[in-house]
């Protein structure tokens, strides 16, 4: 029995740790603007499609950092068109915003590759199959768990230790405050966008060397998933999002393994459903009390 549950339980853990990379740019973003970027799956796709084309014509050592640099400068330029024009307007007013970003990323990827799916590079030695206790996997599925733990221990201490980490929680505990302190909040925003549009870029790159196939709307589901993992870790919580992410990717994989695969999606999104009804702030959310 566990033989065959060991496979599931491995790509459960893999797939756990690639919404993490997601879920943290969400949770960060909602932390200190209140916003849910919603064109956050579509610049992770937007990765994807940028490894394809540069892949094929530079070694993947090069392709790598570039498919990086390109996603966080269109995460930074989203930013800088979308939202910061509109941070003194309403909540709604941003969040429309947002959908309409999603939508033109999209559509811009639609009219790019024809609407074509695209191989996804083959990368060195992630790509290699390796054995487990009699179950077959590829090593990207070992590397993620790893990686994604690194990069949140590295994200959390430069949030703790850092001046511009300072900055941060000053902003997500006080926004107006923050601002009238001398804290330069564009500046801070603008680095959140970074870092979230990097980890997005490193969660593209292990997602799709294990689901070779890029299409302009491959990255709605697992930004709907990372979305509800940060929900159900409590969101503006980064280690609340991460243990999130890891409880949804093993309990989709294991219904699939148990022969359930048709209702693995719909497990996420009534999971979210449960956690709004009982916990609406998350497993490690903060209660938000109102001021009168």
């Amino acid at each position: 029995m566990f033989d065959k549950i060991l496979p599931y339980l491995l790509s459960g853990i893999s797939v756990g740790g690639q919404y993490a990379l997601i879920a943290v740019g969400y949770t960060m973003v909602y932390g200190i603007l209140r916003l849910i970027n919603f064109a956050h799956g579509d610049i992770f796709t937007a990765a994807g499609f940028f490894m394809v084309y540069i892949a094929a014509t530079m070694p993947v050592y090069l392709s790598i950092p570039l498919v990086v640099a390109l996603t966080v400068l269109l995460g930074f330029t989203v930013e800088r068109v979308a939202y910061k024009p509109l941070r003194s307007a309403p909540r709604m007013s941003v969040m429309i915003s947002a959908i309409g970003v999603s939508y033109l990323l999209q559509n811009l990827m639609w009219y790019v590759t024809g609407g074509l799916a695209k191989q996804y590079p083959t990368i060195g030695w992630i790509s290699n199959s390796v054995t487990i206790g009699g179950a077959t996997t590829k090593m990207v599925t070992l590397i993620t768990p790893v990686l994604t733990i690194l990069l949140v221990i590295a994200l959390v201490t430069i949030i703790q230790k850092t001046k511009i980490g300072m900055a941060m929680r000053a902003v997500s505990k006080d926004f107006e405050t923050a601002q009238l302190m001398g804290i330069k909040i564009d500046s801070v925003i603008s680095t959140t966008f970074i870092i979230g549009s990097l980890l997005a870029a490193v969660g593209s790159v292990l997602y799709f060397s294990n689901y070779t196939s890029v299409t302009p709307t491959v990255g709605a589901m697992p930004g709907l998933k990372a979305f509800v993992a940060a929900v159900f870790g409590g969101i503006g919580s980064i280690p609340g999002a991460v243990i999130g992410a890891f409880i949804i990717g093993i309990c989709e994989n294991l219904i699939k393994a148990l022969g359930y695969t048709t209702f693995s999606d719909a497990f996420t999104f009534a999971l979210l459903i449960v956690i709004l009804l009982f916990k609406p702030t998350g497993l490690f959310g903060e209660k938000i009390s109102e001021k009168v």
